[in-house]
């Protein structure tokens, strides 16, 4: 027995955490009954109970809060039918449900960790087969008596007999799973490690030193040969096989180079993005769309930077090693390996003063690039508001000023990357002089010549390193405080209040703000002020105020969104530390006023139903086409080519104020939480689609919210 029961779902989580590596936290996680994972609904209806006894959203929501538990992600994932192969070779370490309801737990690729916590060595094929055969069983004998009357040989079947399957089943869920994966905010050395990035890099630099040894081997025949008037075919043999030996060995390089360059650029990308997203409002609104842009910017260059500058810099060293080692043993001796040292220090030095130029030039280029782009969002407000001979007044002074510094850096970047190596290979050249006049052996002649001209590559290298690092340097100084924010805590509250979130029979609790104070500053005047509030399940409030008053405030304050400097938040008798962060916006969400919400780059259904969770079905879209028509938009679906697969946003179809307003509002809908929140997103719409709106919200909303103006 290979498969685990759904009621052992956190002991198999844990385990698997643990013999991947990936370090979970030391908790104590309660097991689940069997009734903790029925769908009451389902079964009422009389749904077989294969399908209904292991709802699998309601296994998705406690595997996932085991997980966070545990300080670990698990990303949920349909499994297609065309899809498990390539699945089965990437998705490690990870839990697959199977069709009866039972877990595979797979540890890595061919390695399943059973029950009893052994580890059993499996097939894909096999793997292949636990998944889909449930599937493919009722299909084959209907497939093989078509086989048969068609008159295909025997011999054939088991070919065609796939290739049908392959057809009927493609786009079939087979089963669910669950990748399990380092939080992007967790110790970024751990996740590299977990990627096995050092591993890598040290097999780089192992590749590369057995790469130049053989190069400097090579080097040394031919040199040997050539001044001693002995190159005869065994030495021209010896030296074409090293030659081909490369071959291979500058391969693998590349291919290590890609590995590390793709997964690490990955892991660093995944950071970046959620540090964004766990910014504050406030930080958000203090850096304004320029810096912000500024910051996206120097974290495209920084991944690239940082990976080629590494390289460069990794190969420059082992590089430099190895021509030390060849210049002391070459016609030179011990001296010239001390010149090569005191090169590299000459270097360095100039690498610095090229770093605290270069940061002086970004910081100049960067306050530009943010004048521009607030200058470009309020173009409209200048031309109709600013006088036209005040335009360009400050551009031409910035512009000067980053002329300036543009020249200074240009100077240094010249004695960097070209008097650097040029001027190695004068000074090395005049050191190795006097050795050559006193008549040193062609050997080690050869050395001393191989040795230098290793170096210059070497330095032509390290200075196209230490150029890139330098930019790259600069570029994380920006984006330190994105790198910082996805390491900000997140409640993560209990398995069992997450599962407590889908059960109807809890939905008539009621939310409550006791003493709820906020300041905006530390030292600044309340907005809120020991604000108390209870709202029971199936109330409609409207709460209307004058602007600054604290109603957007409040909103924000309810969803999760700013947190009071005191007072206690109560959902259903639970306060959000203890729900967690992704169960309190189950309970509790938004619709935001119309400049702090957007609409993504994508289908319109993926920003109708962004905020749903767990996995997609048939049912989601037709619920969601149902509010659509309910809010007024049919005869926007009906235009729209593509329907609610159609590309919206800045890129896609651009929709009216009043077409994004409901579109928000339906988003909001569609999440079914307990209490839904609008904030001024009635503002926009005519009479006729206010009504249909307001209907619409009334009828489907359980309990709410509507922020307005008086």
């Amino acid at each position: 027995m290979i498969t685990w029961p759904a009621t052992r779902a956190a002991e198999a989580l844990e385990a698997l955490a643990r013999m991947s590596g990936l370090r979970p936290k030391s908790v104590d996680i309660p097991t689940p009954t069997e009734s903790a994972f029925h769908n009451e609904a389902a079964a009422d209806a009389g749904v077989n109970a294969n399908n209904s006894t292991n709802d699998p959203r309601r296994l998705s929501l406690w595997i996932e809060a085991t997980a966070a538990t545990l300080g670990l992600n698990a990303d949920p994932e349909e499994v297609r039918y065309a899809d498990v192969e390539s699945l089965l070779s990437t998705a490690t370490p990870a839990i697959f449900r199977l069709a009866d309801g039972t877990l595979l737990v797979l540890l890595s690729l061919r390695k399943i960790l059973a029950p009893d916590f052994s580890v059993h060595r499996v097939t894909q094929a096999a793997l292949r087969a636990q998944i889909c055969r449930p599937w493919e069983a009722p299909l084959e004998e209907e497939l093989t008596s078509l086989l048969q009357s068609a008159g295909i040989p025997k011999r054939r079947h088991a070919r065609v007999l796939s290739t049908l399957l392959q057809q009927r089943l493609a786009n079939k869920r087979v089963a669910h799973v669950w990748l399990l994966r380092l939080p992007s905010g967790s110790n970024f050395w751990l996740s590299l490690s977990s990627a096995r990035i050092p591993r890598h890099v040290l097999m780089l630099g192992a590749a590369y030193v057995t790469q130049y040894a053989m190069w400097l081997l090579a080097w040394w025949i031919v040199g040997a040969g050539a001044l001693s008037g002995r190159l005869d075919r065994s030495l021209l043999a010896a030296w074409l096989l090293l030659l081909m030996t490369l071959v291979p060995l500058r391969g693998l390089v590349t291919w290590l180079q890609g590995v590390v360059a793709i997964t690490a650029g990955g892991l660093l990308k995944e950071r970046l993005l959620a540090g964004a997203l766990r910014l504050h409002p406030s930080e958000i609104r203090t850096l304004g769309a320029g810096q912000l842009l500024g910051r996206v910017l120097e974290s495209e260059s920084l991944e690239a930077l940082a990976l080629s500058g590494g390289f460069l810099a990794l190969v420059a060293s082992i590089e430099l090693v190895l021509a030390a080692v060849v210049l002391a043993a070459g016609a030179g001796g011990i001296w010239h390996a001390l010149l090569l040292i005191l090169w590299v220090a000459l270097a360095t030095v100039l690498g610095l003063c090229y770093f605290q130029q270069q940061r002086r030039w970004t910081t100049a280029r960067l306050a530009m690039t943010h004048d521009l782009v607030e200058r470009m969002v309020g173009h409209r407000t200048r031309l109709a508001q600013e006088p036209r001979e005040q335009w360009h007044r400050s551009e031409d002074q910035q512009l000067e000023h980053y002329q300036e510094i543009s020249r200074a850096v240009d100077r240094k970047a010249v004695a960097l990357t070209a008097l650097v190596p040029r001027g190695w290979l004068i000074f090395g050249t005049a050191a190795l002089a006097p050795a050559f006049v006193a008549g040193a052996s062609p050997a080690t002649l050869a050395l001393g010549v191989a040795g230098l001209l290793l170096a210059y590559r070497a330095f032509r290298r390290l200075a196209s390193g230490l150029w890139s690092l330098s930019e790259a340097a600069i570029a994380a100084q920006q984006v330190t405080p994105l790198f910082r924010a996805a390491a900000r805590p997140q409640p993560t509250g209990s398995p069992e209040l997450a599962l407590a979130a889908l059960k109807s029979a809890e939905r008539e609790a009621a939310f409550e703000a006791n003493d709820v104070t906020f300041r905006y500053r530390p030292h600044g005047e309340a907005i809120l002020n020991r604000c108390n509030l209870r709202i029971v399940h199936g109330d409609r409030i409207l709460l209307e105020g004058p602007s600054g008053g604290g109603k957007s405030t409040l909103g924000s304050i309810l969803t999760g969104m700013l947190t009071p400097q005191s007072g206690l938040l109560l959902a259903r008798g639970f306060d959000r530390q203890s729900l967690g962060a992704q169960a309190w916006r189950r309970y509790i969400t938004a619709a935001p006023q119309f400049h702090e919400n957007h609409v993504l780059t994508g289908t319109f259904a993926f920003n109708l139903l962004m905020g749903r969770t767990g996995w997609l079905t048939e049912q989601d879209f037709i619920e969601a086409n149902a509010i659509c028509q309910e809010l007024g938009l049919g005869p926007l679906l009906e235009k729209m080519p593509a329907g609610m697969l159609q590309m919206v946003g800045e890129s896609g179809w651009q929709l009216s104020h009043g077409e994004r307003s409901r579109l928000f509002m339906a988003r909001a809908l569609l999440q079914n939480a307990d209490l839904l929140i609008f904030d001024e997103s009635f503002a926009a719409l005519d009479p006729e689609n206010l009504r249909l709106a307001l209907d619409c919200a009334l009828r489907r909303a359980g309990t709410l919210l509507v922020i307005a103006h008086p």
